[in-house]
């Protein structure tokens, strides 16, 4: 369509105005202008934009040290699809399985997107689908990088940010405008019919500067061509150039290049935010799933509770019969049986819930197969083997037990600060830490910066408009109706020049003068957002290493509390094979085991989930691109 277009241009003008070669050349000029530039595919657009929006990020994510990869392009057999595939589930329609798998609408413009990308996923389906899936802590944290909407959602936050700060940058850009016409014209108002053809092109540049200057220029041609009466034809150029220049309000780099200023800024703003958002999900993620795990263990002890109960019930049964116990304490043992069996019930179905929750929050089907590795709450048995180092030794407990006197003065001994964590730090430092590098802070900072630059905008627009305009018009148009006419031609000594100043005094400035007062608050409320925040960090900091302290002790506590329980359960079985104990005391040792097996895996995955949001909320944690964590050893920079 563009050549046929251009051959019917040049063929009209050969035949019409031999005698106006420039006109010729000028317009077809114009056309070609207008079909290489204006006539991009919408994957031509598309690419372009994703090639502006990568420069941009990946610029900016240098300057704040980021070095890896950024894309919002996601593989299409991430791990949500190969499991509602692989493993047969139920899902509503093509669009469960992504938007590459879409049926193509009518008048879609890119039939080729978007499109199945595989993926090498480190995360391997097993062979045997009927199988779940089993995730690691590591695995589950890349899982949630490629699966998770809300991650998703911040990436391309990331990305409309830079496509913003592109369109503010193209206000400053060299803008080319193209545009070519062709009129038929028949007039029979007269008492002739006159027909003609209109011919025209234009091509112009305009410039925005830093300064605020505007600058916009333009030449056109025209060739009116008569089909009736004499046939005559004319050919018309003319150029134009207009400036204005803001002398008061709107001058300065300052005010004119604001909006550009506050789109850079942004874009930083929005890498900031994302990898705040990063370490967040990352400690989330591994404390939802610790979390699971944690619920999983409730399962195994009270299973191990209820067996042991059974068989309690099981062996009162028999000393009943043989006279040995009394049909209450039979009826006891019975009852906390059913106690039990209701408890395992609740603990298992609160897993399942968990479980549900946990994939929900990976962005995996809710009702696909995975399971959790429990090794990864094998592997936390460290923190109680080095907090419990002095409360192991049975015979230790029963010295400290004896060898004191009853009525010995009691002095309570503070918690131990000699067997502490890596990161159980002074808190100076701990906030100093958070100070530097917590990302939401310095967006908050930022912001305070902002509503500064923000209120100098605003005093400029209260004062005066002074512009001085400028315009050159050189040569003329024609039309069919001045067909008849002289060719034109650019002459300066022809030209048409203007000078215009204006001036706008501020006598009316109602809505700037609230916009400025209003500029003060803003700014007072982004200073109150930064105290706000500090508090939250110096709340939030210290309340972390109040729970590091208070999950080591309770980790002493309850791997204490478990050692004598184990003990008691033990014991209380001797007591009662000899009559010396009666069913109740054995239960009660049984459900004070269960207890205290429950509080020590509380305990423990307490302190490592501290630990790791300790570090978030220092702003410590690492995240790679992958969505695995670095975690910070104190003594780093």
């Amino acid at each position: 369509m563009k050549t046929g277009l251009n051959k019917f241009v040049l063929k009209t003008l050969t035949a019409t105005v031999s005698q106006s070669r420039l006109a010729a050349l000028v317009v077809v000029l114009c056309v070609t202008l207008f079909s290489q530039i204006g006539c991009q595919s919408p994957s031509e657009y598309r690419l372009e934009a994703d090639k502006v929006a990568g420069e941009i990020i990946k610029q900016k994510m240098q300057a704040v040290g980021r070095t890896e990869q950024f894309s919002i392009e996601r593989p299409s057999d991430i791990l949500r699809r190969r499991l509602l595939t692989e493993q047969n589930l139920p899902f509503a329609g093509s669009s469960s399985l992504g938007a590459d798998r879409l049926k193509t609408i009518e008048h879609w413009p890119e039939a080729d997107y978007p499109k199945s990308e595989p993926l090498l996923d480190p995360i391997a389906m097993l062979e045997e689908p009927n199988k779940p899936l089993k995730l690691s802590l590591m695995q589950a944290l890349q899982v949630g990088a490629r699966n998770s909407f809300e991650y998703q959602t911040r990436k391309e936050d990331i990305f409309k940010e830079a496509l913003d700060l592109d369109l503010e940058r193209n206000e400053f850009r060299n803008i080319f405008t193209t545009q070519v016409e062709s009129l038929i014209e028949t007039d029979m108002r007269g008492g002739r019919t006159v027909s003609g053809v209109e011919y025209g092109g234009a091509t112009g540049i305009s410039r925005k500067l830093e300064s605020g200057v505007e600058l916009t220029t333009e030449l056109a041609v025209s060739l009116a061509n008569l089909l009736t009466l004499n046939k005559a034809s004319a050919f018309g150029i003319s150029a134009d150039a207009t400036v204005s220049v803001p002398l008061l309000r709107g001058s300065g780099r300052h005010i004119v290049t604001e909006p550009l200023t506050q789109a850079e800024r942004n874009v930083v703003y929005a890498i900031y935010q994302f990898e705040r958002f990063r370490r967040t999900f990352a400690v989330g993620i591994a404390a939802e799933y610790l979390s699971v795990l944690r619920q999983l263990d409730v399962v195994k002890n009270n299973e191990e509770n209820y067996r042991g109960l059974i068989r309690s019930a099981r062996r009162a049964r028999r000393q009943a019969d043989a006279g040995r116990l009394t049909e209450v304490q039979v009826d006891q043992a019975v009852q906390d049986e059913l106690r039990a069996r209701n408890r395992w019930i609740n603990a298992a179905e609160t897993y399942k819930r968990r479980l549900d929750s946990f994939k929900n929050l990976l962005g995996l089907p809710p009702d696909a197969g995975i399971e959790l590795d429990r090794s990864e709450l094998q592997r936390l048995a460290v923190y109680s083997d080095k907090f419990s180092v002095n409360t192991r030794n049975e015979q230790e407990l029963e010295t400290n037990v004896k060898a004191v006197p009853a009525d010995a003065p009691v002095v309570l001994e503070p918690p131990d600060t000699e067997n502490i964590g890596p990161l159980e730090i002074d808190e100076t430092a701990a906030l100093e830490l958070a100070f530097e590098k917590r990302f939401d802070l310095m967006v908050a900072q930022g912001k305070v910066y902002d509503a500064q630059r923000a209120i100098v905008v605003l005093a400029d627009a209260l004062g005066a408009e002074l512009t001085l305009f400028g315009s050159a018009e050189l040569g003329g148009s024609r039309s069919i109706s001045t067909a008849a006419s002289d060719d034109t031609k650019l002459r300066t000594d022809k030209g048409v020049y203007s000078a215009l100043l204006t001036l706008d005094l501020p006598f009316e400035r109602t809505a700037e003068r609230n916009a400025y007062r209003n500029g003060f608050i803003t700014l007072e409320q982004a200073v109150r957002d930064v105290q706000i925040l500090e508090d939250e960090i110096k709340i939030s900091i210290r309340n972390k290493l109040r729970d590091l302290l208070e999950s080591r002790e309770g980790v002493q506590i309850q791997a204490r509390s478990v050692t004598l329980a184990q003990k008691r359960v033990r014991s209380t079985n001797l007591f009662l094979e000899a009559g010396r104990a009666q069913i109740r005391d054995l239960l009660e040792s049984q459900e004070a085991l269960l207890s205290a097996q429950n509080a020590l895996t509380a305990a423990i995955i307490n302190y490592r989930v501290a630990e790791l949001e300790l570090q978030r909320d220092m702003g410590v944690l690492q995240i790679n691109e992958k969505g695995l964590w670095q975690e910070y050893s104190p003594g780093e920079k």
